[in-house]
């Protein structure tokens, strides 16, 4: 748990601010290096790194799940933003009311363009007030240097956060849906909060939160999970207490008919696809398999497959394994190594041990 400190803001994200401070380092080194080696036959007019870029930098190494840190926010918020600043330069003589129109401009055309980065202000306003060279460049200055400086700067922040394991862009979890084409709601949403009483209250609280609806709804299921183990206080349960460790696998190089009389053979509807070191490749589902077929296992295999931690919780795995896409969850190592495998009658069965039969036992005796 994320510990705050008096007036503080807590540390950021799971890595601290280590983390941000080396990415943004490396990042504008890059970004200034690369951008001076570009211009250096023009140093003395225009500046080879602007001032607002450092913002931005904040923003993609610090928060990099905020809609405000997105590829297309960057990019196009800061040149759409030098754009409407010159535009305001050009309108206005007096300096002041240019500055404040640039700025006006420039939030006007990142909400329309949906590219919202705060930054944005503050190249707006360097395309007015930022010197005899920024203002001579007239429109070129949106793309060189503050397109150059955006895009490698971005190019920067993607191979960082590859590097460190990092989600980025931002992929926020999108909310269960039901798949069986009837009007029911998913299962959680049935004795829960909805997708809809999410988008109400954000319309009811009247402000713009940085946060995509769906983190939100996310953020509430693992808050609603962990409320339970609270309330209910039965034992910690991880997935490594409940997952089948005798796992039944594929590899990607084997042949189709063969995985397809194996699983028949076991009565498997569904087995992970490994590599030769073991680690988790896809998966395959009896259905999808022709059993005449003699092409290998990886041109057939689903690579997007539900993961998990030996170390996670169970209760966290509820929002996966309840919205009726996803049947079973493959527990790995940090390196990919598959150790284990967790299905729905895994997780209903440790859910009625651990916690549902003891509260309802203690109930019937009060």
């Amino acid at each position: 748990m994320t510990e705050r400190r008096g007036n503080f803001m807590p540390l950021i994200g799971r890595h601290g601010w280590g983390r941000s401070a080396l990415g943004a380092l490396l990042g504008l080194l890059l970004t200034g290096f690369t951008c001076r080696l570009w211009l250096q036959h023009d140093l003395a007019s225009l500046p080879f790194l602007i001032a607002p870029m450092g913002a931005s930098a904040v923003l993609l190494f610090a928060v990099p799940a905020s809609p405000l840190a997105q590829p297309w926010s960057i990019v196009g918020g800061n040149m759409l933003s030098a754009l409407a600043g010159h535009a305001a330069y050009l309108i206005c003589p007096d300096p002041i009311l240019a500055a404040a129109l640039a700025v006006a401009g420039a939030i006007i055309v990142m909400s329309l363009a949906n590219c919202l980065h705060p930054p944005g202000g503050a190249v707006a306003l360097t395309s007015v007030i930022g010197g005899p060279a920024v203002t001579a460049a007239g429109w070129s200055f949106a793309f060189i240097p503050v397109g150059l400086n955006s895009l490698l700067l971005l190019a920067c922040g993607w191979l960082f956060h590859k590097a460190t394991r990092h989600d980025y862009p931002h992929r926020a979890v999108p909310s269960a849906t039901n798949l069986h084409g009837t009007i029911d709601l998913p299962p959680l949403e049935r004795i829960g909060f909805t997708t809809a009483d999410i988008d109400d209250a954000l319309a009811d609280h009247g402000e713009v939160l940085d946060i995509n609806p769906e983190d939100l709804h996310a953020v509430f299921r693992r808050a609603e999970a962990r409320a339970h183990r609270r309330l209910h206080r039965h034992r910690r349960i991880d997935c490594a207490d409940i997952m089948s460790r005798d796992i039944v696998c594929g590899h990607v190089d084997d042949r189709i008919d063969a995985a397809y009389a194996k699983m028949r053979a076991l009565h498997l509807l569904a087995m992970p696809v490994v590599d030769s070191r073991y680690q988790v490749q896809g998966l395959i589902e009896l259905g999808d398999l022709n059993p005449a077929s003699k092409t290998r296992l990886s041109q057939k295999m689903r690579r997007s497959v539900a993961t998990a931690r030996p170390e996670m919780e169970i209760e966290e795995l509820l929002p996966i394994l309840a919205g009726g896409a996803v049947h079973q969850v493959l527990v790995t190592d940090k390196t990919g190594r598959l150790m284990g495998i967790i299905t729905q009658t895994d997780l209903l069965a440790a859910l009625w041990q651990g916690g549902l039969r003891p509260a309802i036992a203690a109930a019937q005796r009060a």
